[in-house]
């Protein structure tokens, strides 16, 4: 096993070989172990975090400007550096094509140039004045040390949209990767040697890891990716702690095909809308409700579409990999044996392919005739499977698409601008696509309502998320204010019931 493999941990700058608890890393493509990853230890978890706390009290204490710099610096690094090792251990570990995990490393340095700016821009708000002679205004300050607890889909990225943030803010960050992509992780990490001395830590475990950093004295403030159930524990452990937390939980994102859909293109997005990354997307189309008039044309271009796409592990070409673990398909074969159990058809999938015999790969599945009895149109499925229902209209669509504890992304492929305008503000979602789904934005927030999620990531919320406001009184000039104790005579009440008004 060679060094990149090693079990370890990073706190800038250095990485640490550690005698620890590990476990086996194995290729979701083969089945088969290729190398190791550590689980750290309660003790020396303690030891990282104030480690981190001490190095944070002089970062927080830098000016903007300077903050700025050190984050234009690594977003520097991170173009300047070869990701090509890191994108195939991600390729490795959990099955992403490989064009998708280099496509996500050099994705990251944009969004800390976007934070550095920002916060240079907005640090805090002068007051219209309650009182003559007072400056009244409010100051951001961070929170401490930040905790992010991260997916296996999208191990690198969702890490940067968090940390800039709260780095941007003042704050430490401690990572605590996917267990599924902890190597891939630790490779990315190297780019974090440009700042201050301890000032991030990478630290590989499992939940009970991400437990104990949640639980620390010496956390301030949580960050998590992951399932709704995980994300509610995250939640309510952060809120025991009275510790401020940004969670995006997953969802069951539903897509319209209006009757003015162009059917070619619609056909196209929900190809990526339900298949990008096998469906291992927190905002992967997972429910499409299709407008009776043009049902049967867009079933047949769909199908058609996906009949073109080539399974492979993440190293082949190939835009369908693997599921992450065997469960992860299980829970896939489970769904889709119920729904047709339930009388929904299979147009296309729905079985491991012909001659995949090792890995946990899965073929991209349409099923029509689906019910919101049916268990696929309660759960996320987080696979390659689109579970399509015929309505009558678009107000019926909205309708069953809103229908759902899930509030992620929603998504319509029309050509009426009606619509649009009527989907953007009926769709109960944190995030609504009109004609190209998917897509994000750094400088718009990104989160869910309702089960999916609490608060936002990405924009100017993304930045508050990781700081705090205090209130600042400055009276320049200090006098005895009228209303200060003891108060005048003629403030009370008197014989007679006369009072100052």
């Amino acid at each position: 096993m060679n060094e990149t493999l090693s079990a370890r941990y990073y706190l800038a700058p250095d990485f640490v070989c550690y005698d620890a608890v590990t476990q086996p890393v194995s290729n979701p493509a083969t089945e088969e172990a290729f190398a190791e990853r550590a689980v750290m230890q309660p003790r020396d978890i303690e030891a990282i975090v104030a480690e981190v706390g001490v190095a944070q009290a002089g970062w927080c204490r830098l000016d903007a400007k300077s903050r700025a710099a050190y984050l234009h610096r690594l977003a520097s690094r991170i173009e300047e550096t070869d990701m090509t090792e890191c994108a195939v251990l991600m390729s490795r570990e959990m099955g992403k094509p490989y064009p998708e995990a280099i496509g996500e490393v050099a994705n990251c340095a944009p969004i800390f140039r976007y934070y550095a700016e920002m916060a240079r821009d907005d640090a805090g708000k002068v007051a219209g004045s309650t009182q003559a002679g007072s400056l009244q205004f409010s100051r951001y300050e961070p929170y401490g040390v930040s905790v992010h607890i991260m997916p296996f889909n999208f191990p690198i990225l969702l890490a940067c949209w968090t940390v800039a943030a709260s780095l941007a803010a003042g704050n430490g960050c401690i990572i605590k990767p996917a267990e599924a992509t902890t190597l891939s992780t630790l490779k990315f990490m190297s780019v974090f040697d440009v700042l201050p001395k301890g000032l991030v830590a990478c630290l590989p475990g499992d939940a009970a890891t991400g437990a104990l950093l949640i639980e620390c004295e010496n956390t301030h403030a949580v960050a998590f990716t992951g399932s709704v159930a995980a994300g509610r524990k995250v939640a309510a452990a952060a809120a025991g702690r009275m510790k401020p937390s940004v969670i995006e939980a997953g969802g069951s994102d539903p897509m319209i095909i209006s009757a003015s859909a162009p059917i070619e293109v619609a056909a196209a997005g929900a190809v990526t809308g339900a298949f990008h990354l096998s469906g291992q997307v927190c905002t992967s189309t997972e429910r499409i409700y299709v407008v009776d008039e043009v049902h049967d044309r867009f079933v047949r271009a769909f199908a058609d579409a996906t009949s073109r796409l080539r399974i492979g592990s993440g190293l082949e070409k190939s835009e369908i990999g693997p599921l992450v673990s065997q469960a992860a398909r299980q829970k896939v074969e489970r769904l889709v044996a119920d729904a047709i159990a339930r009388g929904a058809e299979c147009v296309c999938g729905g079985r491991v392919p012909a001659g995949r015999t090792r890995g946990w790969f899965f073929e991209p599945t349409i099923l029509t005739g689906c019910r919101p009895d049916m268990d696929i149109m309660k759960e996320e499925v987080f696979g390659p499977v689109a579970a399509i229902v015929r309505v009558p209209d678009f107000e019926t669509a909205v309708a069953m698409a809103n229908d759902s504890p899930f509030g992620l992304g929603a998504s319509i492929f029309t050509t009426d601008l009606a619509e649009a305008h009527e989907a953007a503000e009926r769709l109960q979602a944190g995030m609504v696509w009109i004609n190209n789904p998917m897509i994000d934005n750094d400088a718009l927030p990104f989160g869910g309502w309702k089960s999916s999620g609490l608060g936002r990531e990405l924009g100017r919320q993304g930045l508050d998320a990781f700081r705090r406001s205090k209130m600042v009184i400055l009276d320049h000039k200090p006098v005895v204010q009228d209303w200060w104790y003891p108060y005048p005579d003629d403030w009370f009440l008197e014989t007679g019931g006369r009072k100052h008004v």
